[in-house]
């Protein structure tokens, strides 16, 4: 039997498909507005060049994009456009990407929602259920650092439901614009730029970053008594907000015996959870991420009364009063 996950148990399954709006608090707030997941078992779509509209302004990657109104009627099909050519990382399924995008409405031009104005990007798992499927088939095999077009029928999109809240009806085809800035999957790992790690107190952890687990070396002495947070890789993005959720490889160690209570390093899957949850189940993680840099590898140890204290999770390495040894590569805020 599969031991249920440690440190995600409290985490809602569906935490990915919160962070659609690219703003956590008003995403939790009210529903999403956009490419959240409408389920379809309809078969995979034919992919067509057009027609599509015209993007008449906001021309470069990264700027807001102006889309003129689409004329006659769109594609049964999905349809799919390059506007530019990236020549980063290919996109398979079940990747993780980060992207800014505007969505509007076909037969109006009525834009329903856009990442850009936020200022703040998307952060999703192109996978079935996570995202809706026009999306998913449209990305799978794009580079990131390109700009896509394309226009998705209600089949790959909301459904014949549509999407009440953001006007848009079951009928309607969609057209989005979508930046993709980069993407994640379980072999990614933190690139930042190493930092001395000198004090003989405390774990040595490697700076590999091939997406294998990072060796661990924790000292044969006392471990500290307060939380350390300390930067192993230091990366360049923004600083992580005690509201954000975080897209990561990590893995987590009990101090004394050295044992891995869990990782996602080499499992072939990424984590995500709220830091906000976080605080109720080990409170010394969510502070040690705070304020840390997204890019990052970070050590963290976690005193007894800031992880699980005198009620550890039964049957498992880590025991009353443990000190716990984590390594997050923090790949990306959600």
């Amino acid at each position: 039997m599969r031991r249920r996950s440690l440190l995600l148990a409290a985490v809602p399954a569906g935490l990915v498909t919160l962070s659609a709006c690219g703003d956590n608090k008003s995403a939790s707030s009210k529903a999403s507005a956009s490419p959240t997941p409408s389920v379809s078992t309809a078969p995979p779509p034919k992919i067509v060049e057009g027609p599509l509209p015209a993007i008449t302004a906001g021309t470069k990657f990264g700027e807001k994009p102006t889309v003129a109104k689409g004329t006659g009627e769109p594609s049964k099909n999905l349809a799919v456009r390059t506007v530019i050519a990236g020549s980063g990382r290919t996109v398979a399924e079940n990747d993780f990407i980060q992207a800014n995008y505007l969505g509007q409405i076909w037969d109006t031009a009525k834009v329903f929602d856009n990442s850009y104005d936020r200022k703040s990007t998307l952060v999703m798992q192109l996978a079935q259920g996570s995202i809706i499927d026009g999306w998913r088939y449209a990305l799978m095999g794009k580079k990131t650092g390109s700009r896509i077009e394309i226009a998705v029928p209600p089949t790959w999109g909301y459904g014949t439901s549509g999407n009440a809240q953001a006007g848009i009806k079951g009928t309607d085809t969609l057209v989005f614009v979508i930046d993709l800035i980069d993407s994640f999957n379980s072999k990614s790992s933190a690139h930042g730029k190493a930092v001395a790690q000198t004090d003989a107190a405390l774990p040595k952890v490697a700076t590999d970053t091939d997406g294998n687990v990072p060796k661990v070396t924790v000292p044969k002495t006392a471990p500290p008594k307060k939380l350390v947070s300390e930067y192993v890789l230091e990366g360049d993005g923004a600083e992580l907000k005690a509201d954000q959720a975080v897209l990561c490889q990590f893995q987590g160690l009990v101090w004394d015996s050295g044992k891995t209570f869990e990782r996602t390093y080499g499992s072939g899957r990424l984590a995500q959870f709220s830091l906000q949850q976080m605080q109720q189940t080990v409170k010394g993680l969510a502070l040690g991420l705070t304020g840390k840099k997204i890019g990052s590898r970070v050590l963290i140890v976690v005193p007894p009364e800031l992880g699980y204290g005198n009620t550890p999770p039964s049957g498992g390495v880590i025991k009353k009063g443990s000190t716990l040894v984590f390594t997050v590569d923090i790949l990306a805020a959600m």
